[in-house]
C-alpha cells in the first residue's frame, strides 16, 4: 500500500516536471571538467552558489540532472557522467592509489561501453578523456592546481564541453537510455506494486533526507541476510518490486522528504503527507492545521465552520476548492541505521483527516491565561509539554510521540505514555519564574483535559465548572483556595509555597497531606490584612468542603490514595481554580 500509494503520486510529480523520469535524478556537483575535443581538461568550473542560512551565507553544490546514480554498499561501482575524482580522474586523498586506480578503471570501462557507438563531438571529448588521462601525473595538471583540494576532497564532478553540460547532449542521452535497456538483472518477474512484468530491482534507490538516518541514504525496502530471505530469492528478490516502480516510489519520497515546507518531525520521525491527485494546496491546509501559528485562527475557524455544512474547504488563500472525498496520506519514517522504519502509515479522506483534527482541538481546548489568545495548540507544541525544558535534548518520547500523532489523525484514544509523560513532568518541575518553567501549563492541562475526555470518557469543562462534584476536581480547587489564601498572607512574598512544598503529595495521598494543609491555613488567614477577604476565602473553603461527603461535621471523605485518573481530575480542579483567580 505504501509504495502504491508513493508511485502514483510519482506519476502526478512526473507530469508537473517535479521529478525525473527513470534512469535520470539529481546530485549535488561542486565542479565541471571543462574538456578540449581531445579530451583534454582546459579548465575546471566551479558551480557552487551562494545561499543565506539564517546570517550566515554559504557557497552549496549546484543541484543538476544527471544519469541516476548507483548505489553503493561496498566494491567499486561506476556512475555515468557524474561522479567524485577517484572515478573520473583515477585521484583521491584517500591514501589508496591502487584503489583510486581501480575506481577509475571502473569508469573507463563503463563510458567507453556506452558512448562507443556515438559520433557527436561531446562524445568523443568523454572518450579521450578516460583513454588519454594520466593518472600518475593528473595530480600535477595545471588545470586542476587553483581547485586542488576541494576537487580531491569527494565532491561531485561533471563534465562540460563547449559551453553545454554533457549530460544535455541528446544523442548521449539517448545512449545512456539505450544501456540502462540492455543491462538490467534479466530476471523478470510479476512486479509486487504495479501487478505487472518487469526487471525486479536488485537493490533499491536510497532514501535521503530522514534526520538520524545515514547521510549518505538509507533503505526503506532491503534484505541483507539469510535469516531476512525465503525460498532461495536474496536481496531485494525476496519482495519483487520492479525497476520502474522501484524508481517511482524512491523519486516520490526523496521528493517528498526534500520539501521542507510539507515535512515535519514527531520527535524521531519525519512526517510527510500528500493528497491522491498531487494539488499541494491540501498539503499547504494540512500543514497549516497540525501546527497552526499565530494569525492562523480564523483560517482552522473557517474550514471546521466548513465541515460541519459539509461543505467544500475553500480557505480564502486556497483559489480552488478542496474535495472532501480526496484521499490524503501521511507517512512517518524514523531512522534505524542503514534502513527506515515507518513508524505509521495513514490512509483516509480528507474529509475524515479534518475531522479527526478539529476532533483533537475541541478535546484540548482550555482556559488560559489573561493575555494568552492561543486558541489551537499546535500537536509539535503539545508534545513538547512532555519535554524537560531544562534538557539538552528537547525531543519527546520517540514511540509515545508517534502514537500520539497517529491518535489524533485517526480519532482513536490517545496513548496512556502521553498523559503519564504529562503528569510526571508536573510531579518533578517547580515554578521558575527566572527560567520561564512552570509546573502547570495551559498546554499540559489541555492535555490532561482531552485524555479524560476521550479515553476515560470523564466529562470535562473548558474553565471552571462550579457544579462539578468529583472529589479529586473539588480537592484540587480547594488546593487553589489555600494557596491564593498563603499569597495574600505574605504579600506573594514567600521563599516556598504550598505548591512547591505539598501539590504532589495533596495531589497522589490526600488525606495525609490536607489536615496539615488546613493547620496552616489558619496560621495564615490570621494574617490577611482584610477581614472581607478573609471571610470571603472560608465561604469559599466551606462551599467546597459542602460538595464532600461529611459525617458528623468531619470530613471523611478525603481518599489515602487517588489513582493517575483522579489525579488529572486534581490538576484541572487546581489549573481552573486557579485561572478563575
Amino acid at each position: 500500500m505504501i509504495l502504491q500509494a508513493l508511485a502514483g503520486y510519482y506519476e502526478k510529480l512526473a507530469e508537473e516536471g517535479k521529478v525525473e523520469r527513470p534512469g535520470w535524478g539529481k546530485a549535488k556537483v561542486s565542479f565541471a571538467l571543462n574538456l578540449g575535443e581531445d579530451g583534454k581538461i582546459m579548465s575546471v568550473i566551479p558551480l557552487k552558489q551562494e545561499e543565506t542560512r539564517g546570517k550566515k551565507t554559504v557557497w552549496l553544490p549546484q543541484m543538476l540532472k544527471v544519469p541516476e546514480p548507483v548505489v553503493r554498499t561496498a566494491g567499486i561501482s561506476a556512475n555515468f557522467l557524474c561522479d567524485n575524482s577517484g572515478y573520473l580522474l583515477g585521484i583521491d586523498r584517500k591514501g589508496k592509489p591502487e584503489r583510486a586506480e581501480q575506481c577509475f578503471q571502473a569508469a573507463r570501462d563503463l563510458h567507453l561501453e556506452i558512448l562507443k557507438k556515438c559520433q557527436g563531438k561531446a562524445a568523443r571529448a568523454v572518450m579521450a578523456h578516460f583513454e588519454n588521462w594520466d593518472i600518475r601525473s593528473g595530480e600535477n595538471d595545471k588545470a586542476l592546481a587553483e581547485d586542488k583540494e576541494e576537487l580531491f576532497s569527494g565532491v561531485n564532478l561533471v563534465f562540460r564541453y563547449n559551453g553545454k553540460f554533457v549530460q544535455e547532449d541528446p544523442e548521449i542521452q539517448k545512449a545512456w537510455e539505450r544501456y540502462r535497456e540492455q543491462n538490467g538483472t534479466d530476471e523478470k518477474g510479476l512486479c509486487m506494486v504495479s501487478g505487472t512484468m518487469d526487471e525486479i530491482a536488485r537493490i533499491h534507490t536510497s532514501i535521503k533526507g530522514v534526520p538520524g538516518a545515514q547521510s549518505s541514504g538509507a533503505a526503506l525496502v532491503s534484505f541483507n541476510a539469510p535469516s531476512f530471505e525465503s525460498y532461495g530469492k536474496e536481496q531485494s528478490f525476496n519482495a519483487p518490486v520492479g525497476r520502474k516502480a522501484m524508481y517511482a516510489y524512491t523519486a516520490a519520497l526523496n521528493y517528498l522528504l526534500q520539501d521542507d515546507k510539507h515535512r515535519s518531525m514527531i520527535g524521531d520521525t519525519a512526517v510527510v503527507y500528500w493528497a491522491e491527485n498531487g494539488q499541494t494546496e491540501y498539503q499547504d491546509l494540512f500543514a497549516e492545521m497540525m501546527d497552526p501559528q499565530p494569525g492562523a485562527e480564523d483560517v482552522l475557524n473557517d474550514v471546521f465552520k466548513r465541515l460541519q455544512r459539509e461543505a467544500s474547504v475553500d480557505p480564502e488563500d486556497v483559489r480552488d476548492k478542496l474535495s472532501l472525498v480526496e484521499c490524503f496520506y501521511v507517512l512517518g519514517l524514523a531512522p534505524n541505521a542503514a534502513r527506515l522504519s515507518v513508524r505509521f502509515f495513514y490512509r483516509d479522506s480528507f474529509e475524515n483527516i479534518l475531522r479527526n483534527l478539529e476532533k483533537h482541538y475541541k478535546d484540548m481546548q482550555i482556559c488560559h491565561p489573561n493575555g494568552d489568545q492561543t486558541k489551537y495548540l499546535g500537536i509539535w507544541r503539545m508534545l513538547q509539554e512532555t519535554v524537560n525544558k531544562k534538557s539538552r535534548d528537547k525531543t519527546p518520547a520517540p514511540h509515545m510521540a508517534a502514537s500520539a500523532f497517529r491518535a489524533v489523525l485517526s480519532g482513536t484514544p490517545y496513548p496512556a505514555s502521553l498523559y503519564t509523560d504529562v503528569l510526571r513532568r508536573i510531579r518533578s518541575e517547580q515554578d521558575d519564574r527566572d527560567n520561564r518553567i512552570e509546573k502547570i501549563t495551559p498546554g499540559r492541562a489541555a492535555i490532561i483535559k482531552a485524555f479524560l475526555i476521550r479515553n476515560n470518557k470523564k466529562e470535562v469543562s473548558i474553565e471552571l465548572n462550579e457544579n462539578n462534584t468529583n472529589i479529586a476536581y473539588v480537592l484540587g480547587r480547594e488546593f487553589a483556595v489555600l494557596e491564593e489564601i498563603q499569597k495574600e498572607a505574605n504579600n506573594s512574598e514567600t521563599n516556598a509555597t504550598i505548591k512547591d512544598r505539598y501539590f504532589n503529595s495533596a495531589c497522589m495521598t490526600p488525606a495525609v497531606v490536607f489536615p496539615t494543609l488546613f493547620r496552616l491555613k489558619n496560621s495564615h488567614i490570621k494574617k490577611i490584612p482584610s477581614r472581607k477577604m478573609a471571610e470571603e476565602f472560608e465561604e469559599s473553603l466551606g462551599n467546597l468542603q459542602a460538595k464532600i461527603d461529611l459525617e458528623d461535621g468531619q470530613i471523611t471523605a478525603y481518599p489515602k490514595r487517588m489513582t493517575l485518573e483522579e489525579q488529572g481530575m486534581f490538576i484541572l480542579g487546581y489549573y481552573h481554580q486557579t485561572q478563575n483567580y
